[in-house]
C-alpha cells in the first residue's frame, strides 16, 4: 500500500511538470504567431500606402467617393483601405473600325456601309485618341472608350451615307475624313467624357464583291483615260493658240493696209475726177476728146494718135498729156507738135 501511494504521488508530480511545460510552449507559439501576423499587417499596410506614377501616366485618387487627379510622376502616398488609385495612360492610343488588328480580317458588321447613290461599300478606319481628363474618363462614365467607338461609328455611317460611291473610293477621302473628325469632336464636346480625338484616318475603301471591284476599276481606268485626253487636248490648244493668234493679227494688219491703200486710191481718183470736171466745164469739147484719147491709150498702150487738120497738116500727139498735168508742160508739147 505504501509503495502504491508513493508511485501515485510521483506520477502526479510528473503530470504537473508536463502540464506546466506545455502551457509555456503554447504561450511562446502564440507570441510568434502574433509577431508574424503583425509583420504581415504592417507589410500590407506599407504596400497599400504607396503608389507610383510613370511619365506617360496620370492617376485618379478616390477618397470616400470623391475623385481628384494626380498628374505628377513619381512615388506618392495614400491612406490604405480608404483611398483608392486608378491609373490612366495619357499616351496616344487607337483602335480600328471595320477590321481586326489581331486577325487582320475585315469585320463586315462595322465596315459594310451604303452610300448616297445606294451602293454598298467596305470602309475601314483607324481612330486615334488620348485621355484629356482622367477624372472624367474614370469616374464620370462607366466605359468612355466604348462611348467613343459608338460615336465614331455613328458619325462615319452618317457621313459615308451623304457621299456617292465614286467620292468614297477615289477623290473624296480627304474631305470625308475631315467631315467625320469635325462631327466626332462636336459629339465628344457634348458628351464630355474626358477623351480627346487626335485623328481619324480612312485606311481602305473597296466594293464588297470582286465583280463590283473590277467594274469600279474599269470605271476608274476610263476616268483616267478621260483626264489624259483632256490634258492632251489642252496641251494642243495651248500650242496652237499662239500661232493662230499670230496669223489672225497678220490678216488684220493686211486688211488694215489694204483698207488704207484703197481709201487713198479712192481719194486720189476723186481728186482726179474733180480736176477733170473743172477742165470739162472750161472746155467740154476738148475735154471729151482728150478723155477719149486717154481711154484709147489705156486700152492700146502702143497706139499713136495722128490728127489731121483741115489745112492738110498732120500732127502726132504721143503721149497725150494728162488734164491734171502742168499747164506749161502741156503748152510746150503743143508748141512742139505745131512745129513738127
Amino acid at each position: 500500500m505504501k509503495g502504491d501511494s508513493f508511485r501515485n504521488r510521483r506520477n502526479g508530480f510528473e503530470t504537473m511538470d508536463g502540464g506546466q511545460s506545455g502551457s509555456s510552449k503554447r504561450k511562446s507559439g502564440g507570441k510568434i504567431a502574433g509577431i508574424v501576423a503583425a509583420v504581415i499587417v504592417v507589410a500590407i499596410l506599407l504596400m497599400n500606402s504607396t503608389y507610383e506614377i510613370k511619365e506617360q501616366e496620370q492617376a485618379v485618387l478616390i477618397t470616400l467617393g470623391k475623385a481628384s487627379a494626380v498628374t505628377d510622376p513619381g512615388l506618392h502616398f495614400k491612406i490604405p483601405f480608404i483611398q483608392k488609385v486608378k491609373k490612366v495612360n495619357t499616351t496616344i492610343q487607337g483602335f480600328p473600325i471595320g477590321y481586326s488588328t489581331e486577325t487582320n480580317q475585315t469585320n463586315e458588321d462595322e465596315s459594310l456601309m451604303i452610300t448616297s447613290d445606294f451602293n454598298f461599300i467596305d470602309v475601314d478606319f483607324y481612330v486615334e485618341y488620348r485621355y484629356s481628363d482622367p477624372v472624367k474618363a474614370v469616374y464620370a462614365s462607366r466605359n468612355p472608350l466604348e462611348i467613343l467607338k459608338n460615336i465614331s461609328q455613328s458619325c462615319i455611317r452618317t457621313v459615308i451615307g451623304s457621299y456617292p460611291v465614286d467620292d468614297v473610293l477615289t477623290t473624296g477621302k480627304n474631305e470625308i475624313q475631315a467631315t467625320i473628325k469635325e462631327m466626332i469632336l462636336e459629339r465628344l464636346e457634348e458628351q464630355d467624357i474626358g477623351i480627346q480625338l487626335v485623328n481619324i484616318r480612312m485606311q481602305d475603301s473597296e466594293p464588297p464583291t470582286a465583280e463590283v471591284m473590277e467594274a469600279f476599276k474599269a470605271v476608274e481606268t476610263a476616268k483616267q483615260g478621260k483626264e489624259t485626253a483632256l490634258n492632251n487636248a489642252n496641251k494642243y490648244r495651248n500650242e496652237q493658240l499662239p500661232s493662230a493668234q499670230a496669223k489672225a493679227d497678220g490678216i488684220l494688219k493686211d486688211a488694215e493696209a489694204q483698207k488704207t491703200e484703197r481709201i487713198n486710191e479712192a481719194t486720189a481718183q476723186v481728186a482726179r475726177f474733180n480736176a477733170m470736171y473743172e477742165e470739162y466745164i472750161k472746155n467740154p469739147v476738148v475735154t471729151r476728146q482728150r478723155m477719149f484719147y486717154e481711154a484709147m491709150e489705156d486700152v492700146l498702150p502702143d497706139l499713136k494718135v495722128i490728127i489731121e487738120s483741115p489745112d492738110g497738116k498732120v500732127q502726132t500727139m504721143y503721149p497725150i498729156e494728162s488734164f491734171t498735168g502742168n499747164s506749161d508742160t502741156a503748152d510746150k508739147s503743143e508748141t512742139a507738135a505745131e512745129t513738127n
